[in-house]
């Protein structure tokens, strides 16, 4: 005889899932001002998403924009035309 499968697993808690709200701030703050922050939001929203069963892409747009933004802002100063670097 088969043994019958045992029940699935509860659900996570919903009130815990922040992948939205990580992936959103990520998103923002990498396009904005700061490309640091922005991947931590995204690698946060890339954790809860894994842990949460749910997209990860929020995550990986935002760790995108802010290497995008490190990367603009490094050439942006290296050229002369930064803030503090008056001619």
């Amino acid at each position: 005889m088969n043994a019958p499968y045992p029940p699935p697993p509860p659900p996570p808690a919903a009130g815990r899932d922040r992948t939205t709200l990580w992936g959103v701030l990520g998103i923002v703050l990498g396009l904005i001002c700061c490309g640091i922050l922005g991947i931590v939001f995204g690698w946060l929203s890339i954790r809860d998403a894994k842990r949460f069963g749910k997209s990860p892409v929020l995550g990986y747009l935002a760790i995108a924009f802010g290497v995008i933004n490190i990367v603009g802002s490094a050439i942006w100063r290296a050229s002369g035309r930064g803030l503090y670097w008056y001619r």
